[in-house]
This record gives structure tokens, C-alpha cells and sequence, in this order.
């Protein structure tokens, strides 16, 4: 396994085992690496004849300095993890100096108002720290595919115009979200949470599907509202928001169309600890 902390060191090794017709398969994370990243990257090790990980705590995209700070960050453990997989794995593992050489700022992006819905309302900034760190990293590794978890719905969707609209060759591949046995989605989080509040947290992925189930034969106010009430009366579970929208747009619907996709997103604290999940509603 290679392990590379500059991009400089990186850019010249990849140069080496580079041919015309080889692939690249890039999996970013910001490590304390579960089963859903493992996954990323074992589709990416089956499908490409290299593979490269980042493992980076990317500061612009916190728009909470106390949610950075808290930010698990477990490196030899994750490396442990992903030898496990493959010694063919090619780890990126840079200092916020190596890739903002002391501009840590972000870029302004433009993705067609995907980034004002959902995670955009309520984390300020949050997608053009996404945006510019996502940027960055494709152009040190470029990768010919690079490979996103469906949890991060929106997230992956803003991924994709940043590549429509950078033209950078890149391909983005969305893997399903992989789940803990309660149903919970896997996140790095969750390595926060009590034992008592990572079992309690079934909830989310409950609520999600019987949601599912009346999104079938009733409006979508009617769902929010069910919705809203099952987290009313939890002291443990405040619900930050829930919306039904449009799949492509993102935009929250009010009335149901039938050639449309539709998919649900949710996000609730548990005490300070931020979980999110999505579903599709088809």
C-alpha cells in the first residue's frame, strides 16, 4: 500500500504507473472509514486498475468550527481498514497546508440552485467547501471514475454539475448507502453516539419508510406532517428538517406528478450530533 501526504509526491508516482488506456478509481473521504466507504472502494478496486483514496478533514465545508473540531479523525485505524481490502490501494492523506497552501478559503460556486435547498438552508457555505475541495482533489489525482455513497443525496448530485460545469473527465459513480443492522446509515458520526442513542436512532430510517408507504396515497403535506409528529413528543431526537422534493431539481414539491421522481431527506440532531438520510419515494 502506498501512502502519500503530499500532492506534489502523489501527482509523480501516479505519472508512473499511468498508461493510455489505464483507469483511475478515486474514492474521497474524510476518514473514521466505515463498511459504506469500504464498499466505494472495493467497486472501485473491481472496477479500475488503480485505485486512490483520500483520507482529508476538509475545513471549508464546516460551517461549524465545533463539529470540525470534533471530527473523528482515526487514521491508522482506517489504514488497518482499508489493508484489509487491497496493498493495491493508493492513500492520499494531506495536511490542510498541502492543499491549501495557506488559503484556506473557499471558491464560489454557481450549481444551478441545487446548493440552496436542504443541507445548502441550513449549513451556510457548506457546498462551496464541498465544491472547492472536491475540485482540488480531482485535479491532483484525475481520476477517470470517482465514486460517492447515496446517503450524501445531495452532495452527490452537486458533485455532478461541478463536473458538467468544470468539464473536468471525471465520472461520478452513486453507490447505494449502506446500512448498520438497526437500518441506521452508516456514518462516520455515529462513531459519536452513545450505545443507548446509536440503537434509538433506528428511528430515522423507520420513519423514513413508513413515509414512504403514505407518500403513496397522500399529498406531500400530509407526509411532512407525519413526519413532523413522530418526532414531536422524542425529548432525544429534534428534527431539523424533512422535505420531499423533486429528484433532479431538489426542489421541494407541493403536489405529486407522475412522471416524476421524488425522494425524501431528513436531517436530525441527537443531542449535538448531526444525522442525515434519504430515500427514494418511487
Amino acid at each position: 500500500m502506498h501512502i502519500f501526504y503530499s500532492k506534489a509526491a502523489l501527482i509523480a508516482y501516479l505519472k508512473t504507473i499511468k498508461t493510455a488506456n489505464s483507469t483511475i478509481g478515486f474514492v474521497p473521504t474524510m476518514g473514521a472509514l466505515h463498511q459504506g466507504h469500504l464498499a466505494l472502494m472495493q467497486r472501485s478496486l473491481k472496477e479500475n486498475d488503480d485505485t486512490v483514496v483520500s483520507i482529508f478533514v476538509n475545513p471549508t465545508q464546516f460551517n461549524n468550527p465545533e463539529d470540525l473540531a470534533k471530527y473523528p479523525r482515526t487514521l491508522e485505524e482506517d489504514v488497518k481498514k482499508m489493508r484489509t481490502l487491497s496493498d493495491k490501494i493508493i492513500l492520499y492523506a494531506p495536511s490542510v497546508e498541502d492543499i491549501y497552501e495557506g488559503n484556506t478559503v473557499s471558491q464560489a460556486f454557481d450549481f444551478d440552485g441545487l446548493e440552496n435547498q436542504m443541507e445548502g438552508k441550513f449549513r451556510p457555505g457548506h457546498f462551496n467547501g464541498v465544491g472547492t475541495i472536491v475540485k482540488r482533489l480531482f485535479e491532483i489525482v484525475t481520476p477517470t471514475n470517482a465514486y460517492f455513497g447515496e446517503k450524501d443525496f445531495q452532495q452527490l448530485q452537486i458533485v455532478k454539475k461541478l463536473v458538467e460545469k468544470t468539464e473536468l473527465p471525471v465520472n461520478i459513480v452513486g453507490c447505494p448507502i449502506f446500512r448498520e443492522e438497526n437500518q441506521l446509515a452508516m456514518s462516520s458520526r455515529n462513531e459519536r453516539l452513545t450505545a443507548e442513542e446509536r440503537k434509538d436512532a433506528s428511528i430515522i430510517y423507520k420513519t423514513l419508510t413508513e413515509a414512504k408507504e403514505i407518500f403513496q396515497n397522500h399529498s406531500p403535506q400530509e407526509t411532512i406532517e407525519f413526519v413532523e409528529n413522530s418526532f414531536k413528543d422524542n425529548k432525544e431526537f429534534e428534527l431539523e428538517y424533512f422535505v420531499i422534493a423533486d429528484e433532479s431539481t431538489l426542489l421541494s414539491i407541493d403536489q405529486k406528478e407522475n412522471d416524476k421522481k421524488y425522494r425524501a431527506f431528513i436531517a436530525v440532531f441527537v443531542n449535538s450530533i448531526r444525522l442525515i438520510d434519504t430515500i427514494s419515494l418511487n
